[in-house]
């Protein structure tokens, strides 16, 4: 096995920290659970928002049916750096740094390798499988021709980080303010914070000045407010575009898209990683019997977009509900809207607080690894 990553390393500010209980469980079924839990992390059992000064609890996941009760906040690097240094340890395994695939390698109409750039120049890699899982805006994906149904999304996020003090409040789902809508993650030292606004009011919100942007922060989570003036220039603040959409077809003979690459997820509730991890498992679960008694044909391949696609979809309608009923509402307010009947609903019975509970920690359909 090649993995192939664009990048000299795994560092992003953009990348996701959540680790939800299905990728633990999965950590688990590989004999990685204890090592990856002495990595430095924060676990999160239960799941708040702020809407003003009313904190509402969303969800408690210490009833999951899984050996990890909780979601760990870890840097995707970390993580990534984690799976990459155990996949060392088999002789089949190579991780190609610096490579970024630029095109497929054709023949007789089946995909049998990919082309990529490297420092060195052009690399062929050939292969009886390509997974592409190069993300939502997968140059595989786009040179195979594969047919992509957008859902639409009305957010982008505006990411940035400011100091972290000891009395600042735990880690929480979001900050609900007038016409605002923030989650900060907790990153040791410091908030990465994620700044949801309506998709393509970034240059509006630059001409109207980094004061201005400021106000809008210490609205939000008035807790900030002595820390806002970190953000000295706009080049402290990058845009995430957000993008939901799927394939209509994850497949074509040599090639199987999995993760953002076959259904792009918003970042509500954090399960774009857990989600392509999943998608991975079933993958392997799949295709390696197919592999040993001699390979892997288009069913096959079939077989793994039936297994994921609905859980995918799932979440992918959630997601859109959020961003018409919750999102929409808070960015079309002047003030600070008051909380969801539903949401109202888990905070007076707090039992029903398990359902979004299962729904954001296992999704739909969670995997398990096979031996």
């Amino acid at each position: 096995m090649t993995v192939l990553e664009k990048h000299k390393d795994f560092f992003r500010d953009f990348r996701g920290d959540t680790i939800h209980p299905s990728t633990l469980e999965v950590m688990y079924e590989l004999g990685l659970l204890e090592d990856l839990l002495r990595q430095p992390h924060d676990e999160l059992r239960g799941i708040e928002a702020h809407f003003g000064d009313r904190v509402l609890h969303l969800a408690d996941l210490t009833h999951l049916p899984t050996q990890c009760k909780f979601i760990a906040f870890m840097p995707q690097w970390d993580f990534l750096n984690f799976l990459s240094r155990h996949a060392q340890k088999f002789p089949q395994f190579r991780l190609r740094m610096e490579t970024e695939v630029t095109d497929l390698l054709l023949e007789n109409g089946r995909v049998a390798g990919v082309k990529a750039h490297t420092p060195e120049g052009t690399l062929e890699v050939r292969a009886d499988l390509v997974v592409a899982a190069d993300g939502r805006s997968s140059t595989v994906r786009e040179r195979a021709g594969l047919e992509l149904i957008d859902l639409g999304a009305p957010i982008d996020v505006l990411w940035f980080r400011v100091t972290k003090k000891a009395d600042d409040p735990p880690q929480a789902f979001g900050f609900v303010g007038a016409g605002q809508f923030m989650v900060l993650i907790d990153r040791s030292d410091y908030w990465q914070c994620a700044y949801v606004i309506r998709k393509g009011s970034f240059e509006e919100k630059q001409r109207r000045g980094l004061q201005a942007f400021h106000a809008e922060i210490r609205n939000c989570a008035a807790f900030l407010a002595d820390r806002t003036g970190e953000i000295t220039q706009w080049d402290d603040v990058k845009l995430l575009t957000v993008k939901v959409n799927h394939l209509r077809t994850w497949y074509r003979e040599g090639l199987l898209c999995i993760g953002d690459a076959a259904h792009a997820m918003s970042p509500v509730g954090g399960v774009g990683i857990n989600f392509a991890i999943q998608d991975a498992v079933a993958a392997a679960n799949l295709l390696a019997p197919k592999f040993l008694n001699g390979g892997v044909h288009l069913a096959d391949l079939k077989a793994v977009q039936d297994r994921r696609e609905w859980p995918a979809k799932s979440m992918q309608r959630v997601q859109v509900f959020l961003h018409k009923h919750l999102l929409e509402r808070v960015f079309d307010s002047p003030e600070t809207i008051p909380p969801p009947l539903l949401l109202r609903i888990t905070e007076k019975f707090p039992f029903l607080r398990r359902i979004p509970a299962r729904m954001v920690g296992t999704g739909f359909r969670p995997e398990h690894v096979k031996g």
